[in-house]
């Protein structure tokens, strides 16, 4: 039997932040691929673990640390299952994706990467999936390599893929759902063509994870990495999952307390993964607050609201695509649940301005992909991003701000 869809406007009762006003226009949040909001069970948890139960987490015996060690490793076990990985063991708590990715290249690339490998990415890769491995390449003397996109639409020609999957590449790493046009990329189909020939991959799920179903197991990838301020949760907090025989296998990322079995003056023995990458005191709130975050999400349904940001995202780019001097990009189907564009002789920060003095939140600029705005030949886009908790309505209202914006610059 079909479950009935959430009740959406109901659900936003549930994040105060949405119900303040802007300049005087009431809030309409559309910057959620940058961030998301928080909801009150988040908040509540936050506080009640400081309120209660704050104390440093494995070493105490006491009992408000064993309280705050339950309650940190218990996030472990919610992050397994949220990735539908087989363990809590395969689970490391970072700062956030980029964190998770460079621990990644150092620790797995470092070891395994020499001159002459190559390291194959995409052209719609975040800076935090592109930076990392450059500075990988130099350090090692491996080369980069990627797999192209067809134009405003953002896809990946794959059509090139065989001729890049070489027997030089050791490593794939690929975005999942791109930050900047929307893109949802086949890479459970990439990470099988990868694995039949030894390569390992990444997938950086940033834009993904809070946003629909992730099964580790099913993406037949070697290393997931997302944030949790991106999937209703707090900032500085992030989740790197990895199958157990690699993350075994590879030295540590940082050394000090926490991560040791033993430390003798000059020599010290590891604990294994995942304790052995999580140096020093954690972040112990933020994935108490993670924790929380995932079971409101569950509780929705990640399907559910995967459903509602793409019907959102198509509603937004239908509008849009209607208007005159106007640039979109992205796929026309099949989108994730966000729409960039350009406005003809507008910079896409006075567009964000502008709409900012309305009331609603966009985000302009390069999104952390400027190789990828360079290859399409603009500086710039403006972003509209979507979450569960925005309207149809504000939708509208975005639509009638863009108008505005166009007939003040005499569009």
């Amino acid at each position: 039997m079909t479950q009935p869809a959430p009740n959406w406007s109901k659900l936003r009762a549930d994040f105060p932040i949405l119900k303040q006003t802007i300049h005087g226009q009431p809030l309409i949040y559309f910057d959620n691929a940058a961030t998301s909001q928080k909801p009150r069970a988040v908040i509540d948890a936050l506080v009640r673990y400081y309120e209660r139960d704050n104390a440093n987490v494995h070493r105490g015996i006491h009992e408000l640390s064993n309280r705050a060690t339950t309650a940190f490793e218990g996030a472990r076990a919610r992050a397994a299952k949220f990735l539908n990985a087989h363990s809590a063991d395969e689970i490391i708590f970072t700062r956030g994706t980029t964190e998770g990715i460079n621990l990644v290249a150092h620790s797995w690339g470092t070891q395994n990467l020499k001159p002459g490998d190559v390291i194959l990415l995409t052209e719609l890769e975040h800076h935090s999936n592109l930076v990392p491995w450059q500075m990988l390449a130099q350090r090692t003397g491996a080369q980069l390599a990627f797999v192209p996109v067809t134009g405003d639409e953002g896809l990946l020609d794959l059509t090139k893929l065989d001729a890049l999957l070489t027997k030089q590449v050791k490593f794939f790493s690929l975005v999942h759902i791109s930050n900047s046009m929307g893109t949802v990329n086949p890479v459970a189909d990439l990470c099988a063509r990868a694995r039949k020939l030894g390569i390992v991959t990444l997938v950086d799920g940033a834009q993904s994870a809070g946003h629909c179903p992730v099964d580790v197991q099913a993406l037949g990838c070697d290393f997931f990495a997302f944030s949790g301020h991106k999937i209703c949760g707090p900032t500085g907090i992030g989740v790197l999952w990895g199958r157990p025989e690699l993350l075994d296998a590879l030295p540590p990322y940082q050394g000090g307390g926490e991560m040791i079995l033993s430390v003798g003056y000059r020599q010290t023995e590891f604990k294994r993964a995942p304790h052995r990458f999580e140096a020093g005191t954690p972040d112990i709130s933020g994935p108490i607050g993670l924790h929380a975050a995932m079971d409101y999400l569950d509780a929705i349904g990640r399907e559910k609201i995967w459903q509602h940001d793409q019907e959102l995202a198509t509603y937004a780019y239908d509008q849009l695509a209607a208007l005159k001097g106007i640039r979109l990009f992205g796929p026309k189907t099949g989108r994730a649940g966000l729409v960039s564009f350009l406005l003809q002789d507008v910079h896409a920060h006075d567009v964000v301005t502008l709409a900012d003095q309305a009331g609603v939140a966009l985000r302009g600029g390069h999104h952390c992909t400027q190789p990828l705005m360079h290859k399409l030949g603009v500086e710039s886009t403006a972003r509209a991003s979507f979450y569960f908790y925005n309207t149809q309505a504000e939708v509208d209202r975005f639509v009638e701000v863009v108008k505005e914006i166009q007939k003040f610059f005499g569009g």
